[in-house]
């Protein structure tokens, strides 16, 4: 039925159009954001989850960066100790050499003995990585702490954890370089040519038991090292997989979207046509009576 004071067909046509137009500014946003969901008012649930999970990976972030500092004073101070460890058996051997040697010979020795403790020194205090140094300090920090995850339970609490090293067992001298830790009593090492071979013996006796503590210093530092390196690979992954995940929740899919765009625009091209033709048809019923 056409009437002069209602026109239906237009009503009805711009109804769907106006419908038409709210779902093409919704694909063409998620287009230009790439986001299926955008805002809360998208998908309240989906937006707070995704919110939760984007901060956790930002707090992940600042982990990595903190296991990677870790990393590298872990690693230069297992270089160092390594290091320490190739000088003092080469001490080792001038002692042994010492034990035939003549008085001048042993002078000599002791000479050569000096250099390698002066190098023990170099070692000591060049193994400074980012304002600290895990083997010569004066043992204020009796622990290394680095930061190495970032926990959420399922109640929400969350908790920062820590890798452990206990410092007490990889310090090698003092922070002068010259005296204290594992290497105290091999830095007192001295020749005067008089010493018989019951004095050289001690000396040598104290050279293994500065090899044995700087074997397990080596040992303490390249298992905390690993562990390390591992948690910073699994952080990382974790970290990818936190992104697909949020991924999962609100990105849009950009072949779907950009069809339903083509479809969409067809559709508001027909509306406005058969809003024209409503129009029209009104007009017409209109003309009758001029």
């Amino acid at each position: 039925m056409s009437s002069i004071n209602t026109n239906a067909s237009a009503m009805t046509a711009l109804q769907s159009l106006a419908a038409t137009n709210k779902n093409l500014e919704t694909t063409q946003g998620r287009i230009s954001t790439g986001l299926r969901v955008a805002e809360a008012s998208d998908n309240a649930a989906y937006w707070s989850i995704a919110t939760t999970m984007r901060s956790d990976n930002k707090a992940l972030s600042s982990v990595q960066d903190a296991l990677g500092l870790g990393a590298g004073r872990l690693d230069v101070a297992y270089t160092a100790t390594n290091s320490a460890i190739d000088v003092v058996d080469k001490i080792k051997q001038k002692l042994v050499t010492a034990m035939s040697a003549s008085e001048d010979d042993k002078l000599k020795i002791q000479g050569e003995i000096k250099e390698l403790q002066g190098q023990l020194t170099s070692i000591g205090l060049s193994a400074n990585y980012a304002g600290g140094n895990l083997i010569a300090n004066d043992q204020s920090e009796t622990e290394l702490n680095i930061v190495s995850s970032y926990d959420r339970t399922a109640d929400g609490t969350v908790k920062v954890n820590t890798i452990t090293v206990d410092l007490s067992k990889t310090q090698l001298l003092d922070e002068t370089g010259t005296d204290g830790g594992i290497l105290a009593d091999v830095m007192a090492i001295e020749l005067d040519g008089t010493e018989d071979n019951d004095a050289i013996q001690t000396h040598l006796d104290t050279i293994e038991d500065a090899l044995k503590q700087m074997a397990d210093a080596a040992s303490t530092l390249g298992a905390a090292k690993a562990r390390v390196d591992m948690q910073k690979d699994f952080v990382s992954k974790l970290s990818d997989a936190i992104d697909r995940g949020v991924g999962q929740l609100v990105d849009a899919d950009m072949n779907k979207e950009s069809t339903r765009l083509q479809a969409l625009q067809v559709q508001q091209q027909l509306g406005i046509q058969a809003l024209s033709i409503a129009n029209s048809n009104s007009q017409s019923i209109l003309s009758l009576f001029r």
